[in-house]
């Protein structure tokens, strides 16, 4: 004899512990009577089994006759007359036929109307595991509190695989706080109770198809967003060498408030969580940096080009129009010397020693000698060697003539005028907030005229960086100090005094014709609008000079220095330019 099984799938029948419980019902009782029905059936097999052995002992007796006459029937189909004795049908049952689609598609409607008004002992109550089905309703219903639940049956029943019925229905859940409702859809089967009547068969699956034996769907707190600033435009600014251990230091000025997502998780042994739906996205407060992404890009491969054989090197650029920085760049990783170097800038610090002796009453056209050397009482020579005695301050400013700048400073200027200078209409020396931190701008006042000397021509104790030196070509640009800052919220400072316009003026003219004529014209060829530049060429102490440049074009002011680049048109002056050339117009 076979015995009657329930079909693949685990369709399971009310009352029954196990997936795999036999088909073959048992009439009258109620779960207490579960033992006693299971020794009957046990009964019974054993009794079969020992008939058949008998019978087929003496001739093989029809295997039909045995189990007819088992179930209650008889060979003949008639009543049951005869030698055999007929089982109870409180004993044996023949197995029920698999519900029909409506009767399928009436206990669906009427389980998924109870699961849905949150009656869980209504619910699991029409399946074949009321107590298991009850526990997972109850721990969806705590742990995925949604404000309101619809489940609608999607179509007719159709017949599944294992020959009963299947019903399909969506599931629309709302949440306090989220702004749309998780929708889904999912299948639930039916199969015939203990009872004979139709009722859900539970598996995990019907909460969520994804759902697994042991594997739970709940509403979680989603991590923590991370604050990434972008650039002005909105941009992202990570994989930029210069920007790595700055942005991870950008956080919002009042500290801002993280907004922690929700999302409905669906969790499971051996396996990543998954999102099944997001209520509330995770937020944290952005901040837009000054910087210009694409600029970025520019100012970092200018600087790896120059930096190349190890040469230490850095660049920023400007806005003068906002003080805005728009790029900042530097080699080696690690110390941000774009803005937290100090170093004698060389003759780029002419720009500020011009401007002094233009308050103090010489005009660009006011000769100034350029002799071969000069004293103060030690002795300098420039770059370009010989006697120029009629040589304009414009001159010696094109040309970066040392020994006019020494004797003309040493004449006219007092020994703290160009440290007020740079401070009061320059800002240099002053306190700067950009963002991040920074080092501000050292001149000192000098105690000897060799010191004096010495600063006219940016060399000595002057200590500035690419940052504070971007910032001088951008106020003569535009004949104000605007302290730069990398982000808008950046507290300011602001120059106790301002350049004079007139003395702004002649600089910038100074400085263009130093772009096209002078010092600067090789890398500032091609360049068109309102162009300006200075050269500077530092000594360090060593047998190589650094190389310093600063310039704009339109409203794009850049500084950059290069450690042992040599001549200032060189190594810095190259680099300044391809910014120049990507950024600025005229």
């Amino acid at each position: 004899m076979r015995d009657v099984q329930e079909p693949d799938g685990n369709q399971g029948h009310a009352g029954h512990t196990e997936p795999d419980d036999y088909d073959v019902e048992y009439g009258g009782g109620d779960e207490a009577d579960a033992p006693r029905r299971s020794g009957a059936r046990k009964a019974v097999l054993a009794a079969v089994g020992g008939v058949s052995a008998a019978l087929l002992a003496v001739g093989g007796y029809g295997l039909h006759n045995l189990v007819t006459a088992v179930q209650g029937g008889s060979s003949n189909g008639g009543s049951g007359s005869g030698g055999g004795t007929q089982a109870s049908e409180s004993a044996v049952r023949t197995p029920q036929a698999p519900p029909t689609t409506e009767e399928a598609a009436a206990v669906a409607q009427d389980f998924l109307a109870a699961w849905g008004r949150g009656d869980v002992t209504g619910a699991s109550a029409l399946t074949d595991r009321p107590e298991t089905a009850r526990a997972a309703l109850a721990a969806f219903q705590e742990n995925v509190p949604a404000r309101a639940l619809a489940l609608t049956a999607s179509g007719p029943a159709t017949t599944g695989t294992t020959g009963e019925p299947v019903v399909g229905f969506r599931a629309k859940a709302e949440f306090e706080g989220a702004t749309g409702a998780w929708e889904y859809d999912s299948t639930l089967g039916v199969v015939r109770g203990g009872s004979g009547k139709a009722v859900v068969h539970w598996a995990p699956t019907v909460l969520h198809p994804h759902l697994a034996q042991g594997g739970t769907i709940a509403v979680k707190a989603l991590p923590d967003p991370v604050s990434k600033p972008t650039d002005r435009n909105g941009k992202p600014l990570e994989g930029f060498p210069s920007l790595a251990a700055v942005l991870p230091r950008i956080t919002p000025a009042d500290g801002g408030t993280v907004v922690s997502g929700r999302a409905v998780v669906l969790s499971a042994a051996g396996r990543e969580p998954e999102q099944l739906y997001v209520l509330t996205p995770p937020s944290a407060p952005q901040v837009k940096l000054t910087l210009d992404a694409e600029l970025q890009r520019v100012a970092e491969e200018a600087i790896k080009q120059q930096a190349a054989g190890g040469k230490p090197a850095s660049l920023v650029a400007i806005q003068p129009s906002s003080g805005h920085i728009l790029a900042m760049a530097y080699s080696p990783s690690g110390h941000n010397r774009a803005v937290s170097a100090g170093q004698a800038p060389g003759s780029t610090m002419k720009v500020i020693t011009s401007a002094a002796l233009l308050e103090a009453g010489v005009t660009p056209d006011t000769v100034v000698p350029c002799k071969d050397t000069t004293n103060s009482p030690r002795q300098w020579h420039n770059d370009e060697r010989g006697d120029f005695p009629s040589y304009t301050l414009a001159d010696d400013f094109s040309h970066s003539c040392n020994t006019g700048f020494i004797d003309k400073g040493l004449e006219k200027l007092q020994p703290g005028t160009l440290a007020k200078v740079a401070r009061e209409q320059f800002g240099l020396g002053l306190e700067w907030h950009i963002g991040i931190d920074s080092r501000d701008a050292t001149i000192p006042v000098p105690r000897t005229n060799d010191e004096a000397a010495a600063a006219y021509i940016g060399q000595g104790t002057i200590q500035v960086n690419s940052l504070a030196m971007a910032s001088v070509a951008a106020t003569v640009q535009s004949g104000k100090f605007r302290q730069p800052v990398l982000r808008d919220d950046a507290k300011r400072v602001t120059a106790p005094g301002s350049l004079p316009a007139g003395v702004a003026r002649d600089l910038r003219a100074m400085m263009a014709r130093t772009a096209t004529q002078g010092t600067a014209r090789t890398p500032m060829a091609g360049l068109t609008g309102q162009i300006g530049a200075k050269t500077g060429t530092a000594e360090s102490g060593g047998t190589t000079t650094n190389s310093w440049f600063i310039a704009y074009r339109g409203d794009l002011a850049v500084a950059a220095e290069v450690d042992g680049g040599g001549h200032g048109f060189a190594a810095a002056g190259v680099a300044a330019a391809q910014v120049l050339k990507a950024g600025g117009k005229g």
